[in-house]
């Protein structure tokens, strides 16, 4: 068995109308996003992160950019260039997201099911939690949103 974890934050972009917030590759349909080159779904660069931990293969960085330049900004593919280097069956993947905003609580399910889906693992093994933090940081006081992964293989 091993375990890793990955975080991954970014500000909050009032600006882009245009760019979608996402958050584990699901369109939370505000008027908001975050920033960053990709489309900065802090849930699925967490869970990139953390395949990264058990790889050592590092993926968000040098090689995202590089897909990025190439205009692959969608965070799913990050996932699965992670998913290369990972030779270990994945047991357990749990998130957890702070944030003031949105609400993260009613997309739960429809974020565990997508997450399966791009692990190709039982949404039964998927958990995700969410906070404001008491709105002690940045995250809870509505200025970015941050994640944390925590992935178990064997």
């Amino acid at each position: 068995m091993k375990v890793a974890i990955g975080q991954d934050s970014h500000k909050m972009d009032y600006n882009n109308k245009e760019k979608k917030l996402l958050l584990g590759g699901i369109d939370f349909q505000e008027d908001y996003s975050l920033s960053g080159n990709s489309d900065a779904d802090v849930v699925l660069h967490a869970i990139t992160n953390a395949i990264s931990g058990i790889t050592c293969k590092n993926i968000l960085g040098k090689v995202a950019d590089d897909m990025c330049k190439n205009g692959i900004i969608n965070s799913e593919e990050y996932v699965k260039e992670a998913l290369k280097y990972l030779e270990e069956k994945i047991v357990h993947i749990s998130v957890s997201i702070e944030c003031q905003k949105p609400k993260v609580t009613p997309k739960i399910e429809e974020m565990r099911s997508n997450i399966a889906r791009i692990l190709q693992i039982n949404e039964n093994s998927v958990g995700i939690t969410a906070t404001t933090g008491e709105g002690l940081t940045e995250f809870g006081k509505g200025n970015g949103i941050s994640a944390f992964a925590c992935l178990t293989v064997e």
